[in-house]
């Protein structure tokens, strides 16, 4: 059977899914069996999606906590550098990339926060007027706090909803069920199909009522105006036909804007928001209008949204894949590129170049998906600025890690009480060289206090420096791991301490042995991680063969050197955290061969 490349219909290969035609999908004929249907998944053409993107997250977290008035110009502080800065303070021309004394020369009157931090001696983190890198600990206690209120405010708002955390500022709501059941209820009509429907429950639903836009955000126009040679382009009003997936959009935009009203009357922060058809084009449309405001995407805008845009600026098609497209095709935009046929980019980039293909029309196949809350580990580590060559001088340094620790259980055992780590572990590193490591079962106690964990980990302290030679610790970690509830049927905490199978790493993806992405996949996750490995604070670990990238919490590190080095010195914890639960010592990890990357993935892995 013969496929047309301009109507993209060609089966990528090994993945059973067929490309979406040009545009094809933008204005489906939906049914009843299609409202009626409660399991189409991201091929549900009433889908509706949101991202949710709270503004300046640290520097609001920081004015609220202050109770400031949110017009005061205000930055938060790690060290020396800025690691976030309010809208307010942007007006001044500060942006994240100053020191902190440029900021203060731009606007003499600004309000500078240093992020708080653990020092030894204290329980809790806090607000200290002699913070001092060779003293203290970064602690973004507070920032996981506030984030966790919102997803559970989003949650309470949105019981029906699908949420999924994306970063610490971030959330994806998946409005598709609340959606529908608003709708049913405010067109009643549409719950029953007419007897003299032509073709029963597979009959197109009648035409839509028209939508009042004006209260629901800024919409996204279908189409631009003529451009003026001295202006930006602006844009013409439309008059196309509405269709039901606009009154779906305009029914979550509803939602949507009752939900940013709520968040920030009950805890004070304002949101921006993108509403669309799928995660893609929400997170885009989100950055389209900020602070406080949402945007909605239109099925029929997409295209004219789309073309002009850059399609290196946007995220995972810049770096290296971004050069070579538009070095291959000497484009520069999304329209230039829809000139190139799938199996034209499928040749020179391999079969995962659907991927591309289908994004650059606005297509996204990755569900909104809530992740688990459950830590099966919990890692406090520091950098230090000196390294350490006494052992007796290591263990003000545990005592701020057990410090950050014992909150961080003491916080998650609020929400569970059954909650308790099986094994505490320490990790010591010097420089880059290999690790060595120092584990041992972690006792239950009624309070968690840093005494008890200090205390655990000064043992492990003695056992790991008493067999180093020339000690100079330049980074240290203390983990608890495989913290467990008790199974079905125990009773007590003796339940935690059974023999199971090792903890497995928060950071542990399912991966084929090879360089397939398997069937399964979230094409958008996976070039995710592959483009934010060309970055500096991303790499591919040689052990699991996986490309490791932060979170927006570990991100806070103002030195992107720094960040880097913290980024694998924890994801080697878990690594050293899986082996010993199964009773070794650790003294370098093992490493296995990759193989060379092939395709689009070849484009994001750095070569050494």
């Amino acid at each position: 059977m013969q496929h047309s490349p301009s109507k993209a219909s060609a089966f990528w290969k090994g993945k059973g899914k067929e490309p979406a035609q040009d545009y094809d999908d933008l204005r489906p004929t939906i049914t009843y069996r299609h409202l009626y249907s409660h399991n189409l998944g991201v091929r549900d053409p009433l889908r509706v999606v949101a991202l949710c993107d709270s503004d300046a997250f640290y520097a609001a977290c920081e004015r609220v906590r202050l109770g400031l008035d949110p017009s005061v110009p205000l930055v938060v502080q790690q060290w020396e550098s800025l690691i976030a800065v309010s809208y307010p303070a942007r007006k001044f021309g500060i942006s994240r990339m100053d020191k902190i004394k440029d900021a203060k020369k731009k606007c003499p009157e600004i309000v500078a926060i240093h992020v708080a931090t653990y020092k030894e001696g204290e329980k809790e983190p806090g607000y200290w007027p002699d913070v001092d890198t060779r003293t203290h600990k970064v602690s973004l206690d507070l920032y996981r706090r506030e984030s966790n209120k919102i997803i559970q405010f989003f949650k309470q708002a949105l019981p029906s909803g699908e949420i999924e955390k994306a970063s610490i500022d971030e959330a994806f709501i998946d409005f598709t069920r609340p959606v529908r059941e608003v709708l049913l209820k405010r067109f009643p009509h549409l719950a029953q199909v007419p007897p003299d429907a032509p073709h029963g429950v597979d009959s197109p639903l009648p035409p839509p009522p028209p939508i009042d836009w004006s209260e629901l955000g800024e919409l996204i126009p279908l189409r631009p105006a003529e451009e003026d040679e001295d202006r930006e382009p602006h844009f013409a009003e439309d008059d196309v036909t509405c269709t039901w997936h606009d009154v779906a959009l305009s029914i979550a935009a509803e939602l949507m804007a009752k939900v940013r009203h709520d968040v920030h009357e009950n805890l004070g922060y304002t949101m921006s928001a993108g509403i669309s058809r799928n995660k893609f084009l929400a997170k885009l449309t989100a950055s389209n209008k900020k602070p406080n405001s949402q945007s909605i995407l239109r099925n029929s805008a997409i295209p004219t949204y789309l073309r002009p845009i850059g399609f290196q600026k946007i995220r995972f098609l810049g770096g290296k894949l971004g050069d070579a497209l538009a070095k291959e095709y000497d484009v520069s935009t999304v329209g230039d590129l829809l000139a190139v046929s799938l199996d034209e980019m499928q040749n020179r980039f391999g079969d995962s170049a659907l991927w591309v293909y289908e994004l650059l029309r606005g297509i996204d196949r990755s569900e909104v998906k809530e992740k688990s809350a459950l830590f099966k580990s919990m890692l406090a580590s520091k950098n230090l600025p000196t390294p350490i060559t006494k052992a007796a001088d290591g263990h003000q340094w545990l005592r701020v890690l057990a410090a950050e620790l014992a909150l961080r259980l003491k916080e998650a055992r609020e929400e569970m009480p059954t909650l308790w780590p099986k094994t505490i572990a320490l990790h010591a590193r010097k420089g880059y060289e290999a690790s060595r490591s120092k584990q041992s079962a972690f006792p239950f106690t009624h309070e968690v206090t840093v005494d008890v964990i200090a205390t655990a980990a000064d043992k492990l302290w003695k056992e790991l420096t008493g067999n180093m030679k020339n000690l100079n610790v330049t980074a240290v970690q203390l983990a608890f791991t495989g913290i467990e509830t008790p199974e079905s049927g125990q009773q007590s905490i003796e339940g935690f301490f059974k023999s199971k199978e090792p903890p497995r790493s928060p950071f542990k993806r399912t991966r084929p042995g090879n360089d397939e992405i398997p069937p399964e996949a979230d094409p958008l996750q996976i070039m995710t991680e592959l483009h934010e490995s060309a970055s500096s604070t991303f790499f591919l670990c040689e052990r699991c063969n996986q490309t490791i990238s932060a979170s927006e919490m570990e991100r806070g590190e103002a030195d992107h050197v720094t960040a880097l080095a913290k980024l694998r010195m924890e994801h080697d914890d878990f690594h050293f955290a899986q082996d010993l639960a199964n009773g070794s010592d650790i003294q370098a990890p093992k490493r296995r061969k990759t193989k060379e990357p092939t395709g689009i993935a070849r484009f994001f892995i750095k070569k050494k």
